[in-house]
């Protein structure tokens, strides 16, 4: 009975749980729990139904293997795209939200989107700028190297690696399209 304010029925009575597993329910009597007298279940709460309705549009939408559908209300700003899009579908259409498998597939639709994004910006006519976009121009104006030398900043293990992280993949990209090219160029001598 999902999204509904009824608690499902457990698979076990209280007094069986107690039996099996030592200490279970402890915090049933509402004495001995540390909310009570201010935990109250006889306020309104303004709702006006007993189960959300439905939002339009739910057919189609990623949702895990373990509901029946989807939840009553769900984000629509981001619709799925491209590749990553179909990565993310078979990642809810095939894999429990309990398996690896599903999150290092959601984890690798994200890269991909991010690949996608890049390739994209470069059809815009305006590419993304690494050096800007970084903020790698602020650390000479703004104290960003004494910043960095503070004791107290959570970041300082990986500072060395982030340089590697940021601009490894544009270095890399670089690297290929002048390898491609330059085969190309090699490729158009030996034919003339």
């Amino acid at each position: 009975m999902p999204y509904t304010p009824e608690k499902p029925p457990l698979p076990e009575t209280p007094e069986q749980l107690r039996a099996r597993i030592p200490g279970w329910g402890v915090d049933l009597d509402p004495a001995v729990r540390p909310s009570y007298p201010r935990e109250r279940r006889d306020l309104e709460t303004g709702a006006h139904w007993h189960e959300p309705e439905q939002q339009p549009g739910a057919e189609g939408r990623e949702r895990s293997i373990e509901h029946a559908r989807v939840t009553p209300v769900f984000g629509t700003a981001q619709p799925l795209h491209g590749a990553s899009g179909a990565i993310r579908r078979f990642a809810y259409a095939r894999y429990s939200e309990g398996r690896a498998a599903h999150w290092l597939l959601l984890i690798a639709a994200d890269r991909v989107d991010a690949i996608e994004n890049h390739l994209a910006s470069f059809a815009s006519g305006r590419p993304d700028n690494p050096v800007t976009e970084t903020g790698v121009l602020s650390e000479g104006r703004r104290h960003g190297l004494a910043a960095r030398r503070d004791p107290h900043r959570v970041d300082l293990p990986h500072q060395a690696v982030d340089p590697v992280v940021v601009a490894g993949p544009w270095v890399l990209a670089a690297v290929a399209g002048a390898l491609a090219v330059r085969a190309l160029v090699r490729r158009a001598r030996s034919t003339t």
